[in-house]
């Protein structure tokens, strides 16, 4: 019996695809996935501009994806993701023994202009703290 492991993949659709293009490349992606392992998640991040430019692009399609798999498949994985026209960057990662898969959750947010009075004074105390130690001295 073969171990499994849990690993994540990123990979960077160039914007040249079109959406429906991106969409098809991932859809692909997943297929090949759940045919060879586990897929535990998938998470598009969207369209989001690159660091420096790959192939003359400054724009790219990002999207993650969790599964758990024999240690074979990443290998093969690499190599689809090397010859598919469209991928202009991937990354897979083996993650640590006991490693948790991020659920996204909807976060509460506060409104932007309401700051919580219990911030302000404990920003302020250790300043006063530290110039009444100074002044001892």
């Amino acid at each position: 019996m073969a171990l499994k492991a849990n690993y994540e993949t990123v990979m960077v659709f160039s914007m040249k695809q079109g959406e429906d293009g991106i969409q098809a490349l991932i859809e692909k992606f997943k297929a090949l996935i759940e045919k060879h392992a586990t897929l535990q998640g998938v998470d598009e991040w969207g369209k989001r501009k690159l660091a420096y430019l790959i192939n003359k692009e400054a724009e790219g399609y990002y999207v993650l994806m969790n599964f758990e798999s024999e240690a074979e498949f990443p290998a093969e994985l690499d190599r689809i993701y090397k010859i598919t026209d469209g991928v202009i960057r991937s990354l897979i990662i083996r993650k640590p023994e006991g490693a948790e898969i991020p659920v996204q959750e909807a976060a509460e947010e506060a409104p932007a202009d309401e700051t919580p009075a219990e911030e302000a004074p404990a920003e302020e105390a250790p300043v006063e703290e530290a110039a009444a130690e100074e002044a001892a001295e």
